[in-house]
């Protein structure tokens, strides 16, 4: 951090409308949750999805602020007048304000760092995880951000956003830069992109997974949620990226590489059969997948330990961001078969059973026909059914409910719908919204609102070469009820369910 930091420093660093006073006193933070703010504090007040920031300005000049942002003109006027011994800025976007701010009080370590940062409905951790693995193979140091966890210089701590605020971001990669890191690889949300969470930050490649319906409740429509995705490949709002690794198969594809090209991004596409990286003669196995590698780099036959179709798309991506990040091809084929399949993303569930118990965080239609396509493809010619258990969340897009209760009774031979987080919502009343879509397939199914009553009874239902999958919640540990926060982990519960029948 940049501890002589000044307010005039700062107002040299960030883009505003209005200005007010000045003051030699160092600065020694900078917050956006006026909790937070203690003396010496630069406070930025925001807008935001939930609440205004703007309403704890006051708050933070009682708590010892040094100055004030604030993207509202009310908020900037009534502060001159009643607190001209504050400094004061007036911007247009609080976000992006907070990110400038931010980037210079920690030193910039963005300098110091080649950014590679993933975006897409599904796919996203699969394949950040991925791309940093390849990249400490070849002995760099990174920083990873991502729904999961976050990775600094090694050091492994709890994600607490997919996308955290930048303020939050800055620190870690000032962190990670302390500590020696040199790459960052971070999941882009479609929020972080629409809200200026990742403003300030250069990406040197940009990936695009895929786009399915998801965040309606945010974006309101698809065009929407694929415009906020856009963001990060075509030089709108933030720097385009050096390259941009599209997924080939993706319906928009076409339409975004050429907005990435035109803003001067070299485009690289993959998938399977097609694209500039591209899988061909690919074989699943019930340890993962074989397959040719074929790239503009060079050729080669390579075996995966990540199963499914799904899962070769997230590597090619992977492949293809790393080979831009200086990996050379060699590097890349030796490093694929050590890659291990990611926490919550169709991770076995194994105490000796006749049958596979499988944990995914699919929370999506898409997400949950990939998940039931990929157990069919295990299955093979063999008599095992895929018995489902999944849920909706609460205070999320209610439109995808009816879709996710057809896409689990389409691919699956038992449904059990259950609940996910529900939040402030009614468990039964979610379940309502899918159970006509899910009746309608004819598939059997059971609504048990209890989810781990509901684990419990998938597994008590499991025959022999069954495969039960556990959807919608994957790596999390805790589930989010109406009026508390309970500890829950899907693979835990399931492992409990097994000891139950005698399995350890």
């Amino acid at each position: 951090m940049n501890l002589d930091m000044q307010w005039n420093d700062l107002v040299q660093e960030v883009t505003h409308v209005g200005a007010q006073g000045d003051s030699t006193q160092p600065i020694t933070g900078i917050e956006y949750d006026s909790r937070r703010v203690r003396a010496g504090s630069v406070f930025v007040a925001m807008k935001g999805g939930s609440t205004d920031g703007n309403k704890f300005a006051e708050k933070a000049i009682a708590s010892g602020a040094a100055g004030i942002l604030t993207d509202s003109s009310v908020t900037f006027d009534h502060l001159i007048v009643y607190h001209p011994e504050i400094p004061i800025l007036e911007v247009e976007h609080g976000r992006r304000a907070l990110a400038q701010v931010s980037a210079a009080y920690f030193g910039h370590p963005e300098r110091s760092l080649a950014a590679t940062g993933i975006t897409g409905t599904n796919g996203k951790t699969t394949t950040a995880f991925l791309v940093e693995s390849l990249l400490n193979s070849a002995a760099r140091t990174s920083i990873l951000i991502g729904t999961i966890e976050y990775h600094v210089a090694g050091e492994v701590r709890p994600s607490i956003h997919t996308t955290p605020e930048s303020r939050d971001v800055f620190e870690l990669l000032a962190e990670g830069v302390y500590r020696g890191a040199t790459e960052l690889v971070t999941e882009v949300s479609s929020h972080a992109l629409d809200q200026g969470r990742v403003a300030s930050i250069p990406f040197d490649v940009a990936v695009f997974t895929n786009l399915t319906r998801d965040h309606l409740d945010y974006h309101q429509t698809m065009e929407k949620y694929y415009a906020a995705k856009r963001l990060l490949f075509d030089g709108t709002v933030y720097p385009a990226p050096r390259v941009a690794v599209i997924n080939a198969h993706d319906e928009r594809a076409r339409q975004l590489a050429a907005a990435a090209r035109r803003a001067g991004a070299e485009v690289r596409t993959y998938g399977i059969g097609q694209g500039d990286w591209r899988a061909v003669d690919h074989k699943l196995t019930p340890g993962g997948a074989a397959f040719t590698l074929e790239t503009p780099a060079g050729s080669a036959k390579v075996t995966s330990r990540l199963a499914g179709e799904v899962n070769i798309l997230n590597l090619l991506a992977a492949v293809a961001a790393a080979h831009a990040r200086g990996l050379t091809f060699d590097q890349l084929v030796t490093a694929i078969p050590t890659l291990q399949p990611v926490p919550g993303r169709f991770q076995p569930v194994d105490a000796g059973q006749t049958f596979t118990v499988i944990v995914d965080y699919a929370h999506t239609d898409d997400a949950l026909r990939n998940l039931t396509g990929l157990a069919r493809q295990m299955l093979g010619g063999s008599d095992g059914r895929v018995i489902t258990v999944f849920g909706c969340g609460g205070d999320r897009d209610r439109t995808k409910r009816p879709k996710m209760g057809a896409a689990a009774g389409e691919g699956s031979d038992i449904v059990i719908a259950t609940s996910d987080n529900p939040r402030s919502e009614d468990p039964l009343g979610i379940l309502a919204e899918i159970e006509p879509a899910l009746r309608a397939t004819g598939k059997p199914y059971i609504v048990e609102p209890d989810r781990a009553a509901a684990i419990h009874l998938a597994v008590s239902k499991a025959k022999p070469h069954d495969i039960v999958l556990i959807a919608g919640k994957g790596h999390e540990k805790e589930q989010i009820l109406a009026d508390r926060t309970i500890p829950f982990d899907d693979a835990e519960v399931a492992r409990a369910a097994l000891a139950e029948l005698g399995q350890h």
